[in-house]
């Protein structure tokens, strides 16, 4: 849909334009809140950022013989190795101790089957 305006009618063809520029904002933010967030890009981070990162502060003979074991989860390019954040965090979750509620409750649901 074209519109043609002389320069009498500009202040109206910028009022128009105006108007479709609100209602496509509009219809590009209802889009926006209707679907689900993404996921942040996640970066590779190096031996390095791991040494700081790691809880138990770790040397870093310790992540490399854990690395050479395949107790960690990692990549390898050539020489350099990389780690993923979720990857690690989920490897570090691995260690969780449960509580007595927990046991009791895996408990209960293994007697109940």
């Amino acid at each position: 849909m074209e519109y043609e305006f002389s320069h009498n009618d500009l202040p109206a063809a910028v009022t128009l334009l105006n108007k479709k520029v609100d209602k496509l904002t509009s219809m590009l933010f209802a889009r926006q809140e209707s679907q689900p967030a993404t996921q942040a890009v996640e970066s590779w981070k190096d031996l390095n950022w791991l040494l700081d990162y790691d809880p138990e502060k770790r040397a870093k003979s310790t992540w490399y013989s854990k690395i050479s074991r395949n107790e960690v989860p990692y990549y390898k390019r050539g020489k350099k190795i990389y780690f993923l954040k979720s990857e690690i965090d989920e490897w570090l979750k691995g260690g969780k101790v449960k509580t007595n509620a927990n046991i009791k409750t895996d408990v209960d649901n293994l007697l109940s089957k």
